[in-house]
């Protein structure tokens, strides 16, 4: 099993994906695996988001797909059971931190603030979803977590942008960010797959 460090490195971007039909999850997936996007999250916000899972684990082995959205130890054993090789919540509770400590499937919590973030630190996290990015105060709170919090390393999700990617991937305590730009809804609804592809080559392009 990959932990999480190694995971946040395969791309600067983790594509953040919400799949309403099952169909398009291994297509999707292969094309922005094919693109430079292996680390890919499904969150876990539709019905048929476990089935997606499951396809991309099963028929994608080029792809690392992860579960997002999680909110208690029921999504995350859920999540497992459907083939996710990583879990990633918008916060955290007590309650999963005991279920990712009980799990070999590494997590990425969110955390906001700098308590939350020295919180998670007590819990033995270095790792953690910057959440939400833009309305939490985006590039320039993360620039001021790194100078008294060193130690972590942050995945910004929630108002990223291919335009807004660099300021925050030219930070030292950015691994990588998540956005679901690359895998626009009108794409994926017209299965143009190429342009999908091209967006995660873009994306790709953006590396630390």
């Amino acid at each position: 099993m990959q932990t999480i460090s190694a995971i946040l490195a395969l791309g600067p971007v983790v594509p953040v994906l919400t799949i309403d039909d099952v169909e398009t999850a291994v297509p999707l997936a292969r094309a922005l695996a094919k693109g430079g996007l292996p680390a890919i999250e499904v969150t876990l916000r539709t019905a048929a988001s476990p089935d997606a899972i499951r396809a991309i684990a099963a028929e994608v082995p080029e792809a690392t797909v992860g579960a997002g959205t999680i909110l208690t130890p029921k999504h995350y054993e859920a999540a497992v059971d459907a083939g996710a090789r990583f879990i990633v919540s918008p916060g955290c509770t007590p309650d999963l931190v005991r279920a990712a400590t009980e799990s070999e499937v590494p997590f990425l919590p969110g955390a906001a603030t700098a308590s939350e973030v020295m919180t998670l630190m007590g819990a033995n996290f270095t790792h953690m979803k910057f959440f939400p990015a833009g309305p939490a105060g985006g590039v320039k709170m993360l620039a001021a977590l790194a100078a008294p919090l060193p130690a972590v390393r942050f995945c910004p999700t929630g108002g990223v942008t291919l335009e807004n990617a660099p300021d925050y991937l030219a930070l030292p305590n950015v691994a990588c960010v998540g956005g679901s730009w690359v895998a626009p809804a009108d794409a994926v609804k017209a299965r143009d797959w190429g342009r999908i592809e091209e967006l995660a080559r873009a994306a790709a392009a953006l590396r630390k």
